[in-house]
């Protein structure tokens, strides 16, 4: 396999330098990552067709290239751009520093960004965030917990090798592993649990104040610190319960702005519309 590197924390991230070593053991690896940190970009791309000064400039590194601009920029360039662009098999976005889960930080995350990013491309992704069950952050631990990250995510790209599982439905796919080896992977879905409002900041203006994490149901604080504090707190299906669990959370996904049936409500107004001019004045 050949495969295309990026991350949203920065070419000089812990995260990345640990999937490199990792998957340079079962791959050829080319690295397209950010200059700086770009967490919470989303898909974010820098784009000169609104007449923004949005240039993007790109530099040799000794794993592959280093890109002034978003996750999804690097995206690009790696699959449209390089040299190697051709011969990508597979984007692998990460290590992310905490995870990534439930539906509304999915849409923030320049990690998952970055697959969505591949997946829109014509390229299978995969997007990989890590966690530490007692302090959250695997770099809050020590340099050494995105060791056993990045091996189980060798090992798990090492068995999707020559398999269908993006020949269908799964464009990309989102996958949080703790920094203690996990016995179990958990196939998930991401949970719909959040909140934003606009509260008053410190400078006396206003901010947004978002409840990324949910609260828990009992005490009200809001997770992530601490997650045996969640156990059973949410759907045994969802992210939040594998991630409590310490469990790899797995979840397929496909590229957004899907087709739904039409309701008929919306048929009818299709029909009202298309009718008006014959209607009475």
């Amino acid at each position: 396999m050949h495969l295309l590197l990026t991350n949203d924390d920065g070419i000089g991230s812990p995260g990345l330098a640990a999937l490199y070593e990792a998957l340079s053991e079962i791959a050829t690896v080319t690295v397209v990552a950010p200059a700086a940190d770009q967490s919470g970009v989303g898909r974010t791309r820098s784009d000169l067709s609104f007449e923004l000064d949005n240039r993007i400039t790109i530099e040799d590194h000794e794993w592959g290239y280093v890109v002034d601009g978003t996750p999804a920029d690097c995206v690009a360039v790696g699959l449209r751009h390089i040299p190697e662009a051709d011969e990508i098999d597979l984007v692998v976005s990460g290590a992310n520093d905490g995870p990534n889960v439930g539906s509304y930080i999915l849409g923030h995350s320049g990690t998952v960004g970055a697959a969505v990013e591949a997946a829109f491309l014509g390229t299978p992704a995969v997007a990989v965030s890590g966690y530490d069950r007692e302090t959250y952050f695997p770099e809050d631990n020590d340099d050494r917990s995105f060791e056993p990250i990045a091996a189980a995510t060798r090992d798990l790209i090492e068995l999707l090798e020559g398999r269908s599982l993006f020949d269908g439905d799964v464009d990309y796919l989102n996958v949080n592993v703790p920094t203690e080896p996990a016995e179990t992977v958990v196939v998930t879905r991401p949970l719909a649990d959040y909140d934003t409002a606009v509260v008053a900041s410190d400078d006396g203006g206003e901010a947004f104040e978002s409840n990324y994490w949910s609260t828990h149901p009992v005490d009200g604080e809001g997770f992530p610190i601490g997650l045996e504090r969640y156990a059973g707190a949410y759907p045994d299906w969802s992210d939040r319960a594998a991630v409590v669990d310490g469990a790899i959370s797995l979840t397929p996904l496909g590229t957004p702005q899907s087709v739904v049936d039409t309701p008929l409500a919306l048929a009818e107004l299709v029909e009202r519309y298309n009718n008006r001019a014959d209607a009475e004045p």
